[in-house]
């Protein structure tokens, strides 16, 4: 039985992952790189091991360094989270031959379903359906044409590898075809290392549905439903929920099953995600499979009552699964909201840096997973997400209300945020309605841009300086020593800003 466990990554899954084990009295390892000294997830593991400079590619996606450091360590097993290695076929095999447990998908299912062309052929023939495009790479810009005359424009070209959004280019006429073909290529290979692109047939205006699957190693297989992704912004998922707003009981019930049956198509074993596109139609196409824990798998969490990372441990364990698909239930509403340092004003600048002050929602059913503390510095190498916030809540309307709060108690200062852009999504009455698709966040750009949050909630603005937060202070401390009440008329503008900041930023002893 596994007794401690590497976990090949950083951040809030690093830490999401270590207390599940925790709670399963696992030992944990983890691994940083020189940037995350101070990452929570070094101090909170039993065991750290420095792996390299902060360059992911000398750190943690060095293979080498990583199954070193489970040796040295005795690590039974390793979790690799999501991102780096998660989805690496070579890693997976590498654990195996080293008598390391790789928690998470076959190196055989990875490698079939990390390349989208063999992922549909194979889902082709599990009787899948599929969105239509060729099944062989484009190696020719003829070979471009060619497809695109064959599938009918709009057409999308997307990497064979990787994700992300990232090797896609969308073609609407013939004569961007040509500059789509060579940008994407060119992306790929800088992303992946592997330049190979296909075509599918673009579905306008579609919904990103994904079911979670979960597969033993003795043949067992479930879904645990569907989550609603369509809120992204350039292909990279914003928003999440549970149920999707626009599912009926019949089209879940048999998108599940497929689901399922796509899963066994390539034996699967361990948590896994198929993503569909749906049109307004409620017609479905798989789109891909993610061979690991996604990001945003805490609202099924929440909304199955089902820790998935302890199932992906047990399954590795050699346990059966716990439960059959009609044990499991949905049960009220789940909504995610990813918190990003970025400049939602200037093009999602990432914003690394100082965090100084730092006040996380409370309450029923709220859900912070969080790796940051005031004080740490968010370094300029990784991934720009802070946490991942979670309300549930009986019902989308509930869900909504819940969220709402929770991101206007949410107070981060020292660096830029998203959290004012995610609540001005909130506001949207497309999607109160439930009515969105992936174009949602392109398409009310000019609404969302004129939400007032005072109007809302009174939004809070950052402190961004030292002197800022001394002005506060200043001004209370006049007052105080003046003998004179907090809600004193100002004598002079300088006292009457910093009153006005007191109020907007919910101080209690503004007045």
């Amino acid at each position: 039985m596994i007794t401690k466990i590497l976990v090949a990554n950083r951040g809030e899954i690093a830490m999401r992952v270590m207390r599940s084990c925790k709670e399963m009295s696992i030992k944990t390892v983890a691994v940083y790189s020189e940037a995350d000294r101070t990452s929570r997830h070094v101090f909170f593991a039993d065991e750290a091991v420095c792996i390299g400079p902060a360059p992911s590619s000398e750190s943690y996606l060095n293979v080498d360094k990583i199954i070193d450091a489970a040796k040295k360590t005795k690590a039974d097993a390793i979790h690799p989270g999501y991102g780096f290695l998660s989805e690496n076929a070579d890693f997976a095999k590498r654990c195996k031959e080293e008598g390391i447990i790789f928690i998470g998908a076959p190196h055989e299912a990875i490698e079939s379903m990390g390349d989208k062309i063999s992922a549909r052929r194979i889902m082709k023939a599990a009787g899948v359906p599929v969105v239509p495009g060729n099944e062989d790479s484009l190696d020719t810009y003829e070979d471009a044409v060619r497809t695109a005359k064959e599938i009918g424009l709009p057409v999308m070209i997307k990497a064979t590898a990787g994700g992300g959004g990232k090797g896609i280019r969308i073609v609407r006429t013939f004569e961007e075809l040509e500059n789509a073909y060579n940008s994407a290529i060119s992306e790929a290979k800088a992303s992946f290392a592997n330049g190979i692109v296909y075509m599918e047939k673009l579905i306008e205006h579609p919904h990103h549905i994904e079911f979670q699957v979960l597969a033993d190693q003795h043949g067992n297989v479930v879904h645990l439903f569907e989550r609603e992704c369509s809120i992204q912004r350039k292909h990279q998922k914003v928003i999440e929920e549970t149920p999707s707003p626009i599912m009926t009981d019949e089209v879940r019930k048999a998108m599940g099953e497929i689901a399922v049956r796509a899963a066994k198509a390539v034996n699967y074993e361990g948590a896994g995600t198929i993503e569909f596109m749906v049109d307004d139609k409620l017609n479905y196409y798989f789109l891909e499979m993610n061979t690991r824990l996604q990001v945003e798998h805490p609202i099924t969490e929440e909304v199955l009552g089902v820790d998935l990372v302890k199932e992906q441990i047990n399954v590795a364990n050699g346990k059966p699964l716990r439960f059959k698909q009609e044990d499991l239930k949905q049960r009220g509403h789940a909504i995610e909201c990813r918190i990003c340092a970025e400049d939602a004003e200037n093009n999602f600048t990432p914003t690394p840096g100082i965090i100084k002050l730092i006040t996380e929602p409370q309450g029923i059913g709220v859900r912070v997973d969080s790796f940051c503390y005031e004080g740490y510095e968010i370094p300029i190498y990784y991934d720009a997400m802070i946490s991942k916030l979670v309300v549930w809540a009986a019902n989308r309307t509930y869900a909504i209300e819940r969220m709402r709060r929770v991101l206007y108690e949410y107070k981060i200062t020292g660096v830029k945020t998203n959290i004012s852009y995610l609540r001005k999504i909130l506001e949207v009455p497309d999607f109160v309605k439930g009515h969105y698709t992936t174009a949602f966040l392109e398409e009310n750009k000019q609404r969302m841009e004129s939400v007032n949050l005072d109007n809302v909630d009174g939004d809070s603005e950052e402190i961004h300086t030292d002197e800022d937060i001394a002005a506060i202070a200043a001004y209370f401390d006049y007052m105080v020593n003046q003998d004179r009440p907090c809600n004193a008329p100002a004598d002079n503008r300088q006292i009457s800003r910093w009153k006005e900041f007191g109020r907007r930023n919910n101080m209690r002893n503004y007045d």
